[in-house]
């Protein structure tokens, strides 16, 4: 079948924006009824995101078949409401690893193997094989393949990715390759003068290389572009004006597909790609994406419409770096628009709860603490390593004696049963053995099957089953997710709930209502008696969906807003 690719490229600086313009464009794609696919080529060295420090590179991923990927790929599953694959990751490692492998199984035999024609061969290769997996619920091949080019144009380590493009286009042809490149058009000095040179560089460097593009999307102030901009990068860069699209700073990043779209951008790629005569649409899909678009309007619509506000205190170790909690965040916003919320968070550094930062900066300690106590929910996401893990404790305790809806994700499971093991169950010295590895009171442990030695791709990971146990229909958390006895949700982690210690918790009130199918690993906790104390082993984040919030994050808005019971009472 005829297959239509649109890349996305960016210059100027890193992080300009290209995953919401790449995620945006399949959206609006995609409300015209044809099935979208999309790739994120990463050009680092890593096999994948797994080993990397979320402050360094933001949110790890993980995907239904257990890939730990770029943060991007999270975007993209929840505008397109798709499910991906590893495969649609692709990095520097996993072509090289691909192409050595190869060459030691003698594919190459006599040749000397090159970055040109090998390396690029095994990227176009790669691409073609993705674009073709079926990742929605019709089933079938994708009509649009959206690749998102990592990285700045001109850097060293994404030069064999742009040459891997310049002769894809070739490969693929014309009528089915289109280049949006995503730019920066600053505003310079107190008079607020815009500037275009950057973006005239970044285009002439992108020529340089062989690749020019269809679209330039501008990224510029909240005012747009001024007058003359338009025609002046259109001048410069050899380009038509109605190719230049100016992409604002929204209040929102759900307003970019609409943003896009006032600016021609369906339209102008619909001519671009002959779609009209290379695809045929069916009926149902068309009606289908344009329900799709209804709902996108009216949450966005109703986002600039909410006064009612919702405090949730987010108490993590790497808030210096808010992409560190992307999806965490997302699932917040999705549960809060349907709630009619307009969201709050208060950023907490989980060690300025502890009491050595009120020796070494006492108002810094003072701050923290008043944001924790001022919020009307607390969520401890997941993280790793020591740090900042006793005020994490200490976050967990104020919720659970105050009353104060909590939600605990992977660590944050259990900081919650560390903390309930000592100030409830009387086990003054319970830890974690990731965190204390000879503690006498192992309320955490290492999983047996995980590997001490590697650390890359070797934790629990995916999609897996969480069974609810008998006697928990009255659980709130199962009347969330509607009753029924089992869940699929994403897991990524190397530590378990202690089994031989559950007997305990459960008869001072900690009920361990979720379980895997064998009923050894606890992976949903509940707290008997109070308004909203959850934690889950999985990472519900995932799987939000602006239009399908997660229902563990849907339960702590509620319950943060006193609605709880109320909706509850309508399941």
């Amino acid at each position: 079948m005829v297959k239509k690719y649109v890349v996305v490229s960016g210059g100027v600086i890193s992080g300009i924006g290209k995953g919401i313009i790449a995620s945006s464009t399949g959206l609006l794609l995609k409300t015209m009824g044809l099935k979208v696919t999309s790739i994120k080529i990463d050009p680092y060295l890593n096999i994948d995101a797994g080993t990397l420090s979320p402050l360094d590179h933001g949110e790890v991923f993980v995907l239904h078949d257990g890939g730990e990927v770029d943060l991007d790929l999270g975007n993209y599953e929840r505008y397109l409401d798709v499910t991906l694959t590893r495969a649609n990751n692709i990095t520097t490692g996993k072509i090289y690893r691909d192409v050595i492998e190869r060459e030691r199984k003698g594919d190459y035999l006599g040749k000397t193997v090159q970055v040109v024609p090998h390396i690029t061969d095994a990227i176009q290769d790669w691409v073609e094989r993705v674009a073709t997996i079926p990742v929605d619920d019709t089933g079938e091949e994708p009509d649009v393949c959206i690749i998102e080019l990592g990285g700045t144009v001109g850097d060293i380590e994404s030069a064999p990715f742009v040459e891997a493009m310049r002769q894809f286009q070739f490969r693929v042809g014309h009528d089915n390759f289109a280049l949006i490149h995503v730019s920066l058009v600053p505003t310079i000095g107190s008079v607020g003068e815009q500037k275009t040179k950057p973006t005239q560089a970044s285009i002439r460097d992108l020529r340089g290389l062989g690749l020019s593009p269809d679209l330039i999307a501008c990224r510029c102030e909240k005012t747009g572009l001024d007058d003359g901009i338009q025609a002046k990068i259109s001048m410069f860069c050899h380009v038509q004006p109605n190719q230049v699209l100016a992409v604002r700073d929204c209040n929102s990043v759900y307003h970019v597909p609409e943003l896009l779209k006032d600016q021609g951008l369906i339209d102008f790629l619909w001519k671009r790609l002959n779609i009209e005569k290379t695809i045929n649409i069916s009926e149902p899909l068309k009606q289908k994406g344009g329900e799709m678009w209804k709902k996108w309007n009216e949450l966005t619509t109703a986002q600039e419409r909410l006064h009612d506000t919702v405090t949730i205190a987010l108490v993590g170790k790497y808030t210096n770096l808010q992409d560190s909690y992307a999806s965490v965040v997302k699932a917040l916003e999705h549960a809060s628009l349907n709630c009619h919320k307009k969201l709050i968070i208060k950023w907490i550094e989980a060690s300025d709860l502890e009491p050595e930062t009120r020796s070494a900066n006492p108002v810094k300690h003072h701050d923290a603490w008043r944001d924790l106590c001022s919020a009307q929910g607390i969520l401890v996401p997941g993280g790793f390593g020591n740090r900042g893990v006793e005020g994490k404790i200490a976050a967990a305790k104020w919720a659970r004696e105050q009353g104060i809806p909590y939600l605990g994700i992977c660590l944050g499971l259990q900081i919650a049963v560390i903390e309930f093991a000592r100030n409830v169950c009387g086990m003054s010295d319970a830890n974690s053995v990731e965190l204390e590895e000879n503690t006498p009171t192992p309320v955490v442990v290492y999983m047996p099957e995980i590997s001490k030695t590697h650390l890359g791709g070797t934790m629990r990971l995916g999609t897996r089953p969480t069974e609810f146990q008998a006697g928990t229909e009255n659980s709130t958390i199962r009347k969330l997710y509607g009753g029924g006895s089992t869940v699929l949700e994403r897991h990524r982690h190397r530590y378990e709930i202690n089994p031989e210690l559950i007997d305990q918790f459960e008869a001072k009130g900690l009920r361990f209502v979720g379980r895997d199918e064998t009923g050894q690993r606890m992976e949903i906790v509940e707290l008997a008696d109070h308004p909203y104390f959850l934690g889950v082993q999985y990472h519900p984040e995932y799987l939000t969906r602006p239009l399908k919030p997660s229902a563990p994050f849907m339960g702590l808005i509620l319950a943060a807003t006193k609605e709880l019971q109320k909706h509850l009472s309508t399941l």
